[in-house]
């Protein structure tokens, strides 16, 4: 057997650069793209040797942060809609704990991400060495098994052999659609280091595709039965349309057999907004239209969907007793929520199947004029909410969320990308954004990460932008808070350094106030969410976005209205790097029409409002769906 003295580093990269992967249209690409990393004593000199030395056949792009270095493979992640996989390093301690969040997104959101993170000696013989927190009764332990909960491989390396079936099993976890998530491999700083000889064939191109599994046929049949007795049929569209390239066949679906659909925030861009079988958002951050069709609905098909609080208006949203969910996912878990009757494949293949069994089935006519009407109401709602009013002395009122997305919706093209996560912006975009490109949206609403936005940005714009695994012609469209903006935005800096462009929309409403709205919207009284509700050594110090963001290199301006904000996204198009437009918006206006929401409200107080707010929830409650 013909072998090669590596180093486990060294052997790390050289198999990680050897993968390959077939993107949509049976196009071959590197299964790992790069590397996002941030160098530390736990890593830089040996797998950051080796990453040097392995170049541009596995390329290594420098972070600010780790959550936000990981946030970003993420989202680029999301974009090559799981096909590719890229990486994050990091260094012992501090560094290595930082992409714990980034993890958690990743898990709930069921999207594949690898994570190295340096780890103290194998041979404790230095310990305690820098950044290592002991464990008295435990010392194998170390910071890195903070990861188990949010992954879905886990391993720690402790000899150079164990990478020969560490790998693989840590790819084929990640690709398959039934297990897919991060995984995280932690990297003693001496185990790195250790030379052993590796068989040269550990190290041959690998061609890897992710499996397509076709459902059990008694399951599929059983699924038809259902729908093709529905009078009253609805579809969810979820991540898992994407995730399956399943958005041509769901359209095909849906018009052969005249089925509505709405969209989960994971789902939307499945179908074009102006698709004629295209309702709207379901659920909390959904719009009337789409809740009222769900209340009524005696079938749901949901493909793809975990079926979340934010999906089902925490279980309220299903209001007829006599309503049968088909829960169509290639994880069993997600397939059978609720007594959903499961269906148990990849979204695209069970689609197909399904139409071929249903034949001629369409809904009934009512029922597709009925869902037209409510898409009419929807679209008039948004054209209002999203229109620019004048205020009695001739000067443009503050502007609104509704106002801004609209704006830049309508200068959008069909290859443009929505972004934002978390805060007052889900509501906004689910809403507001109308589709003109199928798969053009990221909302991170699987785990609401605040932060997302601008690391997240810098990945799509590189999934997206030239040699990216996405590659189209248009813009990454970044929304964010203000809060979200100060919380994280070193990215900023990293997509200027790396020439990934974005256009930035930083819409300040003076603190958390999609959180200050939850909090008074229970009965509480303004406190520690917007700036002036906090505890304060004086006046509020505005912060100057712009300036902010021109400091770390990228173009910049304040707008005060929307026709400025309408020629500043012309100057920003052109621009050759990251643009951050800045704005104030108010924070006491919101696209309204989301369904009830299940959050812990007290059950006695001595406030009145409080008590009140209470008695609404408990009849909120009263119309969840338990048992049937």
């Amino acid at each position: 057997m013909d072998t090669v003295r590596l180093t486990t580093a060294e052997a790390i990269v050289r198999w990680l650069a050897a993968q390959r992967t077939v993107l949509d249209e049976g196009v071959e690409a590197p299964l790992f793209p790069g590397v996002f990393g941030i160098f530390g004593h736990g890593n830089v000199t040996c797998l950051g040797h080796a990453l040097h030395e392995a170049g541009d056949a596995l390329p290594t792009w420098r972070g600010q942060n780790e959550q936000g270095m990981a946030l970003a493979a993420v989202a680029y992640n999301k974009a090559v809609k799981a096909r590719q996989i890229m990486i994050a390093t990091s260094s012992v301690g501090p560094g290595s704990t930082n992409m714990v969040t980034a993890a958690a997104v990743a898990s709930s959101n069921r999207l594949p991400l690898l994570l190295f993170g340096g780890d103290t000696f194998a041979s404790r013989i230095p310990d305690p060495v820098l950044q290592q927190v002991e464990h008295f009764g435990e010392p194998s332990m170390t910071v890195n098994d903070a990861f188990k909960p949010v992954t879905r491989f886990w391993d720690r390396i402790m000899h150079p052999a164990q990478i020969v079936q560490s790998l693989p099993a840590a790819v084929a976890t990640m690709l398959d659609p039934a297990t897919r998530g991060p995984a995280f491999i932690g990297l003693p700083q001496d185990v790195q280091a250790m030379a052993y000889d590796y068989p040269t064939r550990l190290f041959e191109p690998v061609r890897h595709e992710v499996p397509r599994p076709r459902p059990d046929a008694s399951e599929v049949v059983a699924a038809a039965e259902v729908i093709g007795e529905a009078r009253k049929p609805l579809l969810i569209a979820g991540g898992g349309v994407h995730y399956s390239a399943a958005e041509a066949t769901l359209a095909e679906f849906v018009e052969r057999h005249d089925i509505p659909v709405v969209e989960t925030v994971a789902g939307k861009s499945s179908l074009l907004g102006d698709d004629q079988l295209y309702v709207g958002p379901i659920g909390v951050t959904g719009c009337e239209a789409a809740n009222n069709l769900a209340a009524e609905a005696d079938v749901v098909i949901a493909v793809g969907c975990r079926l979340q609080d934010f999906t089902t208006g925490s279980w309220t949203v299903f209001r007829n007793e006599e309503t049968t969910i088909i829960g169509i996912n290639t994880t069993r878990f997600d397939a059978v929520k609720h007594r959903s009757r499961p269906v148990v494949g990849d979204a695209r293949e069970v689609l197909r199947e399904l139409t071929g069994l249903l034949g001629d089935y369409r809904a009934p006519g009512g029922w597709v004029s009925q869902a037209g009407d409510e898409k009419a109401g929807f679209r008039a709602y948004l054209d209002r909410i999203g229109s620019v009013s004048e205020s009695t002395s001739g000067e443009p009122d503050v502007m609104t969320y509704a106002q801004v997305v609209r704006a830049v919706n309508d200068q959008a093209t069909e290859g443009d990308v929505c972004l934002a996560a978390a805060g007052g912006f889900p509501g906004e975009v689910n809403n507001g954004w109308w589709s003109k490109g199928i798969s053009t949206f990221d909302c991170e609403y699987g785990y609401s990460c605040m932060g997302y936005e601008l690391s997240g940005g810098w990945g799509a714009a590189m999934a997206y932008g030239p040699g990216g695994g996405a590659e189209r012609d248009g813009e990454v469209f970044a929304f964010v808070g203000d809060g979200s903006y100060l919380m994280m935005n070193a990215d900023l800096y990293s997509s200027v350094l790396a020439g990934h462009k974005m256009i930035v929309l930083v819409c300040d409403n003076g603190g958390f106030a999609v959180i200050n709205r939850l909090q008074i919207g229970q009965g509480g009284e303004p406190f520690n969410n917007l700036l002036v509700d906090c505890r304060l050594a004086g006046e509020v110090v505005e912060v100057d976005f712009a300036a902010h963001a021109a400091a770390m290199g990228c173009g910049s301006e304040t707008v005060a209205s929307i026709p400025e904000l309408r020629t500043a996204l012309e100057r920003a198009r052109a621009s050759d790097r990251t643009y951050v437009i800045a704005m104030k918006v108010d924070p006491y206006a919101w696209t309204e029409g989301g369904s009830f929401w299940e959050v812990g409200v007290p059950e006695v107080s001595a406030r009145q409002s409080v008590a009140d707010a209470r008695a609404e929830m408990d009849k909120g409650k009263a119309e969840q769906r338990i048992g049937w």
